[in-house]
């Protein structure tokens, strides 16, 4: 940068509205919600904020009617991600966020032993300025979907929609609906599951419903969409977003989903599935611009189309 705010990125002129004093760091975290105040002071090192043209400092204390100026570079790429070409069936898309039709066997974002061939890596292809947005191995991810469930997923395209976002799944403003095919059938035609889930005391690789302190509230509504002989359709609804959870909370009363190769090992298939026959169909939020109700339906695949009809027959 030649000279301050030139070349590419944003530059935003506010003005100090308040009688008493406050550093510029806490003040551009308020005006700035969706950057972390780490990354405003980084911001502030770099010498892309002035306040009255002259460069600013952290501690600088603001005071009515001054000027501040904020110049922020675009995001720095990532180089362990790399954009590469996938199909993407796309339920709603504009310039803030971008809600997909997740399929079974696709990862959502890069992890050890797992670095490429993942939504991440699709989505950096189709939204080349996803990169820096959310930081880490997950730009743009706001939740997650496990590698086989099918389905709804909402990935913000720049951060203030990102920690929006975020913030409707934290205090439930955000919906989430599923549909899953279990063994058996429940008992009455609705209910909720509770019961904090942690790592399982002997494979680490599950989860489990723990009675210690190890474990983190969850809460899962069900209800009964149709009785299919020793198999359920049922609808989810949930409280919380925790790592299995449906799986996990179906598996503990007694009902796992078919074809859930970790909570449903040794039981007999209807039909060959790609994994468990869970499918988030409903995505439900207000966008983080505009306020508006966006409620997204994610139609079903193929295959669990094909097992209900395989098990109607029966």
């Amino acid at each position: 940068m030649s000279e301050f705010g030139e070349g590419e990125g944003e530059l935003l002129t506010l003005t100090y509205p308040k009688p008493l004093p406050m550093r510029l760091d806490r003040w551009l975290v308020a005006q700035r919600p969706e950057q972390s105040r780490a990354r405003i002071q980084k911001f502030i090192e770099a010498g892309y904020v002035q306040v009255n043209g002259v460069t600013g400092r952290a501690k600088t204390p603001l005071r009515q009617g001054d000027s501040v100026a904020l110049w922020m570079p675009p995001p720095e790429p990532l180089p362990y991600l790399l954009p590469q070409a996938m199909p993407l069936d796309v339920l709603f898309e504009d310039a803030h966020l971008i809600v997909l039709n997740k399929p079974a066997g696709l990862t959502v974002h890069p992890a050890p032993g797992n670095k490429d061939g993942t939504l991440v890596n699709g989505l950096l292809h189709h939204c080349p300025d996803l990169p820096g947005i959310g930081g880490e191995l997950r730009p743009g991810i706001v939740h997650r979907l496990d590698k086989d469930t099918t389905g709804c997923i909402v990935v913000a395209k720049s951060q203030e929609a990102l920690v929006k976002l975020q913030v409707q799944i934290q205090k439930r403003i955000a919906s989430r609906q599923y549909l899953a095919v279990v063994h058996g059938q429940p008992a009455g035609d609705s209910g909720t599951i509770v019961g904090a889930i942690g790592r399982h005391p002997v494979d680490r690789k599950k989860y489990a419903v723990v009675h210690d302190d190890s474990g983190r509230h969850a809460c899962t509504h069900w209800r009964l969409v149709e009785r299919l002989g020793d198999y359920s359709l049922l609808r989810f609804k949930l409280d919380t977003g925790r790592t299995h959870q449906i799986r996990v909370h179906c598996a503990h009363v007694g009902h796992p989903i078919v074809g859930d190769p970790t909570y449903s090992r040794c039981r007999k298939l209807p039909l060959e599935l790609p994994g468990q026959a869970l499918h988030a169909v409903q995505l439900g939020l207000d966008h983080p611009i505009t306020k508006q109700r966006l409620v997204c339906e994610a139609p079903l695949p193929e295959v669990f189309e094909r097992l209900l009809a395989v098990l109607r027959r029966r």
